[in-house]
């Protein structure tokens, strides 16, 4: 179910002081989920969620993940500086590399990141680009369909992540000869599901092979992260993942493939992102222009400069009129933003209540990959960020762009 943790009057107060579009964050939320995982694995041996910056590039937000004792997952060199910029560096940051430049893999080692080698071509790009590191995580992609039960929920075979089963073998040898002393194993194989079985089906894969190459390797598993893909429930009536099911469900996979978590202590790490901000953001906008021609249109003063993923990928993004929640929808509309595209559209016959030009809209579930796909497509720019407290009031942690952005890199 989409969130409705916040009253219609903090997102009124919101738009008095800021103008619209903004996106809104909850640090109290943002906190429960964070403790709330920690919470499911707190039997595991160094359990640490890695906060996936890429879902919500601010360093504000990255502070509140350090103060919950949370590490990033950082994947380019900008993601790096926020790392730092929020204090972390050493074991707390895990750098993911993805057809990597060589001077990134330079500055997550001077950094001491963890890191995690997408290809075994990476091994020669790290020894001459800030060296090998005692400890170093390989990702791992398995090929074909990845199931649960009678469904497939990711197409790893179609994925460019990750090393195959033949490349682990003579990859991690070849660590060991360059100086690497342990190993981890990473994998990410599906996107946003809500099915609680997810995690625990990974790790018993991870955690058996990891002790297949620690026996063919010579070298010791020391981590196994799991990544993200845990989702959210987007829309109404979908059911939230039990956290602590799946805790439970990973307990009892280590158990069965590793043996007692208190004398293994191979350690678990979580890259979770859309989980842990998702349902704690809303992007606000007013209502500016009402359309009838062979639809109903709602022109409002976002558009997918805002939030990209209703354009990109036809995604369901739950949308509320202020101060009409409990109104009747009966109207179908299109709500849409002011692109020179026609995909530009957050809804498409979605009911709702009568809505009038100046209502403020709120749109759900943005606090993860909404800000930070933004662009600047059209000459539109990127909103502010607005982060609404534990203390109940409103801190401004990114400002609007302006024209005078917009401009600034051109020579």
């Amino acid at each position: 179910m989409p969130n409705f943790s916040l009253s219609d009057d903090v997102f009124i107060q919101a738009a008095s002081r800021f103008p619209t579009p903004f996106h809104l964050y909850d640090e109290a939320g943002i906190r429960k989920n964070a403790r709330a995982l920690n919470e499911a694995f707190s039997w595991a041996p160094h359990f640490q969620e890695y906060f996936a910056v890429k879902a919500l590039p601010n360093p504000q937000i990255l502070k509140i993940f350090k103060e919950e004792g949370c590490g990033v997952d950082c994947s380019s060199e900008c993601e790096l500086l926020l790392a730092e910029m929020a204090g972390f560096s050493g074991n707390d940051i895990m750098f993911s590399a993805n057809a990597m430049p060589p001077a990134e893999f330079d500055h997550a080692r001077a950094l001491n990141a963890i890191i995690n080698l997408d290809d075994i071509s990476d091994i020669d790009l790290l020894a001459a680009h800030g060296g090998i590191p005692e400890t170093v995580c390989v990702r791992y992609n398995p090929g074909g369909d990845f199931t649960l039960g009678n469904a497939i929920m990711g197409a790893p075979g179609e994925s460019k992540y990750g090393w195959t089963r033949a490349q682990l073998e003579p990859g991690l040898k070849k660590l060991k000869e360059l100086g690497a002393r342990r190993f981890g194993l990473h994998a990410f194989l599906a996107s946003n599901t809500t099915d609680n079985s997810y995690y625990p089906k990974l790790a018993g894969i991870l955690f058996a092979l990891g002790a297949e190459l620690e026996r063919t390797c010579g070298m010791p598993l020391c981590f196994v992260n799991l990544s993200g893909g845990v989702g959210i429930p987007y829309r109404p009536g979908d059911e939230p993942v039990d956290l602590a099911r799946i805790g439970e469900g990973v307990r009892q996979a280590y158990i069965r493939e590793l043996g007692d978590p208190g004398e293994k202590r191979v350690g678990i790490k979580a890259e979770l992102g859309r989980f842990m901000t998702g349902p704690n953001g809303w992007l606000v906008t007013h209502a500016t222009h009402e359309k009838k021609i062979h639809k109903h249109y709602i022109g409002v003063d976002a558009c997918a400069s805002n939030l990209m993923r209703p354009a990109m990928y036809g995604a369901y993004h739950h949308i509320h009129v202020c101060g009409k929640r409990d109104l009747p929808a009966e109207r179908l509309y299109d709500v849409t933003g002011c692109l020179c595209e026609n995909n530009d559209k957050f809804a498409i016959d979605r009911p709702l209540p009568e809505v009038a030009v100046g209502d403020l809209l709120v749109i759900h579930d943005t606090g993860a990959h909404g800000f930070a796909m933004g662009y600047q497509y059209n000459g539109r720019l990127r909103s502010a960020e607005v982060l609404y407290t534990e203390k109940g009031d409103f801190r401004l942690i990114r400002r609007a762009e302006t024209p005078r952005d917009y401009f600034a890199t051109l020579v």
